[in-house]
């Protein structure tokens, strides 16, 4: 028939919430076998979406008042669904789709004789079970008659296959019928077949004698359902039922409205918030929003790429039972397995990420793979904008670090560890280095600057003339220290460091345009470093040095400094 009520033989919380899907399926369209996979539509992230019928059979279709064997029977389209059976099982009054309104005699060589009356009794009290009505219901029949069926014969097994699509959580149901439970009782075991494996439906026999829903006259009748999802590896499936029962003393049974049902939990993601600075960081939560009848799912599991550009920044949470959440830190690899309690509507996990640069960033899912008993989620996007960098110019003359004689930054210009645009600059005529040399006009200016377009820039400069140092070993007539960071439209910083010399010489001779970092040795006194540049905050800075001269006795002397970085809100500043 085509409603079933919610009622069975199970107990507790798992088996509670299971019954309430027999009232999922009450119309008679969710009744019609629907092929293909039954993917999970994105939907509101926690708000359980109804279970999707892959399966149903009434046994109604072009069914009228003529009985029928199940072996005969093809079912509604698109399906077209037919049966096969055991020979125990369709012969000796066995097979029978049957119904009240049926003629009052038996079909020829079925076997039944005297007790036609009964079977077609078992289809009426089905079909008054489900609300339905019992003159008009059909069921299959089985009343082995005058003969032992055996033990585990396939009392019904479908024979085209409905694909579903792989690793899917499925419910079961069937109602069923039986009597003379005063001799032996039919022992029923419903199982979803894949290319190889059969896998049970049931961790106990259905045994409507022992557990009925109730007693409509003699024939006790109930909905049975599958005491828990089961997690279906395979892309397809068709149906088997087994008969435990060997004896043909009873084990008088009928079953009708076989269903299967998709209660596969659905995978939603989204950002919060969904924009955000660079340098800031933004929540990916994972939605794992379970079907509406609330039954455990255990054993779901995805993989998950961030968008290439974000990172994980953080540690992961869940609140999902038994989870396990993989994601290293700076890498852009997630991984959730989890369960859905019993009851439970929801469950999440979440993970924070950081992006380098600017930009819209998405997933969807393309990006969620390995899914095991998850549908795949729609889209979500976070946008990452320029952050309002840190301002970090600075310049001096020149310094020395010595044992018994320092001089401090001579001249210096600063816009440090700001995020508001202003410029520094300093003069100076000459400077004495105590015993080291002397420095002649020094001129230093340090700026952050924002243009027109936003974009923003540090920028530091030092110009030193008349350099004398070490008795006239380093000598020139002018040298200038730049150094620039600047914003870019993706967030990147870009730096430039430069050096420009005018009639340099070391250990009397001349250097003419530098490559960064040539280093010259003074036998016996001194290294000098000529155009030293060295990357700073985390590469969004460089610190140049025109020159750098390190003497044996440990004396450290810096002619023309200039440093620059843009640097993001919360980072440390530069201080070298």
């Amino acid at each position: 028939m085509r409603r079933s009520h919610a009622r069975g033989h199970a107990s507790g919380p798992s088996h509670r919430a299971f019954a309430a899907l027999g009232a999922l399926v009450l119309s008679a369209a969710a009744l019609t076998a629907q092929p293909g996979p039954a993917a999970a539509d994105p939907g509101d992230p926690g708000v359980p979406a109804s279970p999707k019928t892959v399966f149903a059979e009434d046994f109604e279709h072009g069914q009228g008042a003529t009985p029928i064997l199940v072996s005969d029977y093809t079912g509604a389209a698109p399906v077209n669904q037919t049966y096969t059976a055991d020979p125990a099982w369709l012969t000796h009054c066995n097979g029978w789709i049957a119904s009240q309104q049926n003629p009052a005699v038996a079909p020829a060589n079925s076997g039944c004789g005297n007790v036609w009356a009964t079977v077609k009794q078992m289809a009426g009290a089905l079909g008054q079970w489900a609300d339905g009505d019992p003159a008009a219901n059909h069921a299959v029949t089985a009343y082995t008659e005058g003969a032992d069926p055996g033990s585990g014969r396939t009392q019904l097994e479908s024979n085209f296959s409905i694909d579903i699509g792989p690793k899917r959580f499925l419910a079961f149901s069937v109602d069923v019928a039986e009597t003379n439970c005063f001799a032996d009782h039919a022992n029923l075991g419903f199982y979803l077949l894949d290319a190889v494996t059969a896998v049970p439906a049931f961790t106990t026999p259905i045994e409507p004698c022992a557990h009925p829903g109730t007693t409509i006259g003699s024939v006790a009748v109930g909905t049975y359902t599958s005491d828990g999802p089961i997690l279906f590896d395979g892309g397809a499936l068709r149906l088997r039922l087994v008969n435990f029962q060997a004896s043909g003393i009873g084990n008088d049974a009928a079953f009708d409205n076989v269903r299967i049902l998709d209660v596969t939990p659905r995978l939603d993601v989204s950002y919060s918030p969904d924009s955000a600075r660079v340098g800031e960081t933004a929540a990916l939560k994972f939605t794992i929003t379970n079907t509406s009848e609330l039954a455990v799912k255990k054993g779901w599991s995805f993989k998950g790429s961030l968008p290439s550009g974000l990172t994980v920044a953080g540690a992961p949470s869940t609140d999902c039972a038994d989870a396990t959440v993989t994601a290293p830190q700076g890498g852009g690899q997630i991984t959730v397995t989890g369960t859905l309690p019993a009851g439970a509507a929801y469950c999440t996990a979440t993970v924070t990420v950081s992006a380098a640069h600017t930009g819209t960033y998405r997933t969807c899912a393309a990006d969620v793979t390995d899914r095991t008993g998850i549908d795949p989620p729609g889209c979500a996007e976070v946008t990452f904008t320029r952050p309002v960098l840190v301002f970090d110019a600075h310049a001096h003359g020149g310094r020395v670090s010595a044992p018994l004689v320092t001089v401090a930054p001579l001249v210096p210009s600063d816009v440090t560890c700001t995020d508001a645009p202003g410029s520094d600059d300093g003069t100076l005529l000459q400077a004495t280095l105590p015993g080291l040399g002397s420095l002649g006009a020094i001129t230093t200016k340090a700026a952050g600057t924002v243009g027109d377009d936003g974009l923003r820039t540090a920028s530091a400069s030092a110009k030193t003339a008349g350099v004398n140092l070490l008795g006239g070993l380093v000598t020139a007539d002018e040298i200038t220290a730049k150094a620039k960071a600047r914003d870019g439209e993706t967030g990147q910083v870009d730096v430039d460091g430069s050096v420009h010399i005018t009639n340099l010489k070391v250990g009397g001779v001349s250097i003419i345009d530098p490559k960064p970092n040539l280093t010259i040795n003074i036998p016996l006194v001194a290294k000098v470093v000529i155009n030293e540049q060295v990357t700073t905050a985390d590469g969004a800075g460089v610190v140049v040095n025109a020159i750098h001269v390190r003497t044996l006795a440990g004396v450290d002397i810096v002619v023309s400094h200039a440093r620059a970085a843009l640097t993001v809100p919360g980072k440390p500043c530069p201080s070298a």
